[in-house]
């Protein structure tokens, strides 16, 4: 039986596509060849490469996603749920993973691997859909420097849950607690690692507790961010550095 493919394409656009493809080197040898591809497999990484904005995974990429399974949240999913559009240097910078095979094992089941973009936390409110509440409705943050902060491009293994112990104690008391390849993260990245992991996967971090974060407000208060329900994510200033709230404290791994 023949199969019946549904047309999204004019036919002027099928043709100017196949003479950019001809102009590019397409040739009837390389087109047979995506003819005969099993499963359609090379028309598929076509498509997929261009709907990654020309970014193809290097092998550590590869590698990395294959250790870290779901909780990769890469460039891939940067275009894809932020509209990142990535430059070349960006692209170049983030070619290598700068954690070992080994920490990835060790943090597979714990950790967010995160291919972190130059957003700030307001930019990220900005590029996320609007009719999904992602997060609470506050401005108190619209003026605040540490939410218009854009950081630097980088990957980060970011910790799904708060440090062991962590609540109920003062900050000095849960910096104790780092390990040496621990640092505690900023608002920021926190806020990238939360919404981008939810967009990709559904899975809702911090949803039942607050965890602090590097950044002070202009009141010279503590931030942080969690209780990431259905009203969406609080980013917090009211937390202080004592105890008290079931407050815990967020962290990620140093590079290697």
């Amino acid at each position: 039986m023949k199969t019946i493919v549904s047309r999204t394409l004019s036919i002027h656009k099928e043709h100017e596509v196949l003479l950019k493809l001809e102009t590019a080197g397409l040739n009837e040898e390389f087109a047979q060849k995506v003819i005969d591809s099993k499963g359609n497999d090379l028309a598929l990484k076509v498509v997929r490469l261009i709907s990654n904005g020309g970014f193809e995974a290097t092998t550590s990429q590869k590698r990395a996603r294959e250790i870290m399974g779901r909780n990769t949240f890469g460039i891939e999913e940067a275009i894809q749920h932020f509209g990142v559009t990535p430059s070349r240097q960006q692209i170049a910078g983030l070619s290598e993973i700068p954690f070992s095979e080994a920490m990835l094992e060790a943090c597979k089941d714990t950790h967010v691997l995160v291919a972190v973009f130059q957003f700030s936390i307001l930019e990220i409110r900005g590029r996320v859909p609007q009719d999904q509440r992602l997060f609470y409705n506050q401005d108190w943050y619209n003026n605040q420097a540490f939410a218009k902060k854009r950081g630097e491009t980088e990957w980060k293994l970011v910790r799904k849950t708060p440090v062991a112990n962590s609540t109920n104690k003062t900050w000095s008391e849960q910096q104790a607690l780092l390990a040496n390849n621990e640092e505690t993260p900023t608002a920021r990245m926190m806020t990238y690692t939360i919404i981008g992991h939810f967009l990709a996967t559904g899975e809702r971090l911090f949803e039942n507790v607050y965890v602090r974060c590097l950044d002070i407000d202009s009141y010279g208060i503590r931030v942080g961010v969690g209780d990431f329900g259905s009203d969406g994510l609080d980013v917090d200033d009211d937390l202080g550095g004592d105890r008290g709230r079931g407050v815990g404290l967020s962290s990620a791994r140093k590079f290697n």
